[in-house]
């Protein structure tokens, strides 16, 4: 497979987790395995907000362009990169030109500290037998960091495995490589069952392949036992890595209300705060 289903393609800072602020190349991929319709919803409660805006995109005004699609307070903030009623604005392309694409919105030309953040939708459900031949781009050779920001529900597949392995461990540059998996595990919070989307297995195996840190979205006080009680699960599977609470919120409104709490709570708990820097820099429009 030499084609990738894109959604958005943008440089930016990086807003959450490990590599906060740091200036990245995002590559959104198009599919997943959840819909997350739970986020900002009370508890046991599914948002039918996206659901709307699709039935507007097919029944009214159709959208023809990404970044004209509406922002959402409830439910999955990147509803566009999974919503069927989306994925013509999500075109297939060529890798080859896509790693020319990539490289085009870095600020020089070049590849020098930016990383590159591959997220999505899941960026695993579909694309691993792509992401070789796009790393193997003449452009993409001088890249040093990667991070693939995904549920941690998708195994990866043995071919891929080898080639994360091979792209770590090269030994024709004079810099070292880091591959990061960026856990965003989802709670009852986000209205997906537990046993679909709590896979300590999963993300335990991807430990062999590079750093992985868990980053669990959480607003109210039974999204944190949540996220402790999942936290035990991963550990007692031999999870090693650390932990980021970080505040539900797609629009300021919502992020603003629970910010400073979560930030107490990761406190409380010796765990690790995540802000959402794109939410009050950029008002988390698309193509931030």
């Amino acid at each position: 497979m030499n084609k990738i289903k894109v959604s958005e393609l943008f440089y930016s800072i990086q807003g959450e987790g490990r590599f906060m602020g740091v200036p990245s190349v995002f590559l959104r991929t198009y599919g997943c395995n959840f819909t997350c319709q739970g986020f900002g919803m009370p508890r046991g409660e599914l948002s039918h907000e996206a659901t709307d805006i699709a039935a507007t995109h097919t029944m009214i005004s159709p959208f023809t362009e990404y970044k004209a699609l509406p922002l959402v307070s409830t439910g999955c903030d990147s509803y566009a990169s999974w919503h069927p009623a989306f994925k013509d604005l999500s075109p297939m392309i060529n890798v080859d030109g896509l790693a020319k694409d990539i490289v085009a919105t870095l600020p020089f030309g070049e590849w020098r500290d930016e990383h590159l953040v591959i997220t999505g939708g899941e960026p695993l459900l579909g694309w691993q037998k792509a992401y070789p031949a796009l790393l193997e781009q003449p452009c993409m050779s001088e890249l040093k960091e990667i991070t693939f920001e995904t549920n941690g529900t998708m195994r990866l597949t043995k071919d891929f495995k080898q080639y994360l392995h091979t792209w770590a461990h090269h030994h024709d540059k004079d810099f070292m490589r880091e591959i990061t998996f960026s856990v965003s595990a989802k709670l009852p919070a986000a209205g997906e069952p537990w046993k679909d989307a709590i896979k300590p297995t999963v993300v335990v195996d991807y430990q062999e392949y590079g750093y992985v840190y868990l980053k669990f979205v959480v607003a109210t006080e039974q999204d944190i036992e949540d996220a402790l009680k999942a936290t035990e699960e991963f550990r007692a599977e031999g999870f090693k890595g650390p932990v980021y609470l970080m505040p539900v919120g797609g629009v300021e409104s919502v992020y603003a209300l629970n910010n400073k709490a979560v930030a107490l709570a990761a406190m409380k708990h010796g765990l690790r705060y995540s802000d959402r820097l794109q939410v009050p820099l950029f008002k988390n429009e698309w193509g931030t």
